[in-house]
């Protein structure tokens, strides 16, 4: 079940789910989405290896940073991919909450979706699942399929986020390496959890 943008304005005095939203969205969001804003972006400068134990993701540049550069604006050549981080800190409680008196506790989670504004400018948005128990920045990668440049300001909506009701139990929250909104091992190998 999809929650609207207004049930989940009201959740998010109790359970933080999203810090950092722009006024726009606090004030007047669409539906049953907001749109989170780019805060950083990345470029992978390294290898990277994922194993059945062990694992290391590529080092990483970042190459702007909105609180550091205010509205910088980037451009993505065709083929160029980068790593781009939101703004706003993603919240997925670690335990069921009451979100709606006429259903049962459940776990929120949030999905995530490209904003159409992208695709229309030949870019893709690459992304995961988000697990019960995450809280932090969000981190995506974005790949140029076009034969035009694309460019963006730091700062701009980007991507869309809903929140989802989760049915039955889970055996245990999110506790990998990247909680916190942390991009890159930086080459570093790790074990698995």
């Amino acid at each position: 079940m999809i929650l609207s943008a207004v049930k989940v304005l009201e959740l998010n005095e109790k359970y933080d789910l999203i810090k950092g939203l722009s006024e726009r969205e606090l004030n007047n969001p669409e539906g049953v989405v907001f749109d989170l804003r780019v805060g950083k972006i990345h470029k992978i400068n390294g290898n990277s290896f994922l194993g059945v134990e062990e694992r290391h993701s590529p080092e990483t540049e970042t190459l702007g940073d909105v609180s550091k550069d205010g509205n910088k604006k980037f451009t993505i050549k065709p083929g160029e991919y980068y790593l781009v981080t939101t703004m706003e800190i993603v919240h997925s409680p670690p335990e069921k909450i009451k979100y709606d008196d006429n259903f049962p506790e459940a776990y929120l989670v949030p999905k995530i979706l490209p904003r159409s504004s992208l695709q229309r400018g030949g870019v893709s948005l690459h992304f995961t699942g988000t697990n019960p128990g995450y809280k932090g920045e969000l981190t995506f990668g974005i790949k140029n399929l076009g034969d035009q440049d694309f460019t963006f300001e730091l700062g701009a909506r980007m991507f869309s986020v809903e929140y989802n009701a989760v049915v039955g139990d889970i055996k245990r929250a999110y506790s990998g390496q990247h909680q916190g909104g942390r991009v890159s091992s930086q080459g570093e190998i790790e074990i698995q959890n």
